[in-house]
């Protein structure tokens, strides 16, 4: 490449996304825990409409995705119309800033967020800006501080990742109030179905017009291999967004198992009152043995330690019982591991590993 051909200002500033490990060398029975997949897999009636798609594999998918979007808005009560799909909630994040941020704009973000916000702004040529949490949560205060004319977006994920933690909707509310006229509150909403009776922020993106929600199917849905996602928010918005969408960008198996996971929601239920029930057995297991967290509210727990080096050292550990978790240095939480709640086995073997761990180092 020559001096001359250079990508757009920002793009050289992204750091590559590192995903959480799936494989241990030398090992055929490694449990993953590292990406916070649902590790009961989609529900067969899912399962039965991706297979089902196979038979249409040589028609392009509609572009409007009027299906999806209606059994999305029958299912949370919501306008269909105020719907937008895309590959993952990451795309719709993507396109937010693409959207609404640039050159001398800034895109706010807490300080333990979701990597994507700062990945997604600095493509868009914008200046990310961290915001201090307190105690690895949201603080609306400092959030509204950090604001200023240039301040485009702000995200915060509710529950966040990598923390587990969540503020209420009335302190949600209070910030999007707070923020400059210019402002968009993005809610992602990656994990909001692991919390019961919570909306994800939707009935605030209804009413509010400077509130958008994101979600996913990768979580609780069980199709991260399938990458879905969706916003929700004010007309003028998803306007806005579907002008830059693709018009072919998520295809006909995509949509078709999305529907058929969004339907089934006594599935749904199954896997949340099933993930509940674990992530406070895992919590409670790790704190008995010296390790303690904060109540998550997502389906994983962050699993902190004196110190970087104990971290690193358990999850040595921890592979070399065949168990994958997630080190989150890159969040700025060296000394934390974050660990998926998988099925009981999975979680007793963890629970037993750690505390085998700690014994060793007495």
């Amino acid at each position: 490449m020559t001096d001359s051909i250079r990508p757009q200002p920002g793009i050289m500033k992204i750091a590559l996304y590192q995903g959480g490990a799936a494989h241990l060398a030398g090992r055929s029975d490694a449990v993953k825990l590292s990406s916070n997949e649902n590790p009961f897999g989609p529900s067969e009636k899912t399962k039965e409409a991706f297979a089902r798609a196979v038979h249409k594999l040589h028609r392009y998918p509609n572009t409007d995705h009027a299906s999806l979007r209606e059994a999305i808005g029958e299912v949370h009560g919501l306008d269909p119309d105020r719907i937008i799909c895309g590959v993952g909630s990451d795309e719709i994040i993507h396109f937010l800033c693409q959207a609404y941020a640039g050159p001398r704009d800034e895109v706010l973000f807490t300080e333990h967020g979701f990597l994507m916000y700062r990945i997604s702004a600095l493509a868009a040529g914008a200046t990310p800006v961290e915001v201090r949490e307190r105690e690895r949560t949201t603080d609306v205060d400092a959030l509204l501080a950090a604001c200023t004319k240039k301040t485009r977006l702000v995200f915060i994920a509710n529950p966040n990742n990598p923390t587990g933690t969540m503020i209420g909707l009335a302190e949600v509310e209070r910030l999007a109030r707070g923020l400059p006229p210019q402002a968009v509150l993005v809610l992602d909403g990656a994990y909001a179905e692991y919390v019961a009776g919570y909306d994800g922020g939707a009935e605030l993106a209804t009413r509010l017009p400077n509130v958008f929600m994101t979600r996913t199917f990768s979580k609780i849905y069980g199709l991260g291999g399938l990458r879905i996602g969706w916003g929700y928010g004010p007309r003028a918005i998803i306007d806005v967004l579907n002008r830059i969408r693709g018009p072919f960008n998520l295809s006909t198996a995509q949509l078709e198992a999305a529907e058929a996971a969004v339907r089934d929601q006594e599935y749904t239920e199954r896997c949340r009152a099933e993930n509940a029930r674990l992530r406070v057995w895992l919590a409670q297991a790790l704190a008995e043995r010296g390790v303690p967290s904060d109540t998550s509210m997502a389906n994983f727990v962050l699993a902190r330690f004196a110190d970087a080096t104990e971290a690193l050292a358990c999850d040595g550990y921890l592979q070399s019982q065949g168990l994958i978790v997630r080190q989150v240095a890159g969040y700025g939480l060296p000394n934390c591991l974050r660990i998926t709640v998988g099925d009981e086995a999975a979680c007793r073997r963890v629970a037993h590993a750690v505390g085998q761990f700690k014994e060793q180092r007495r």
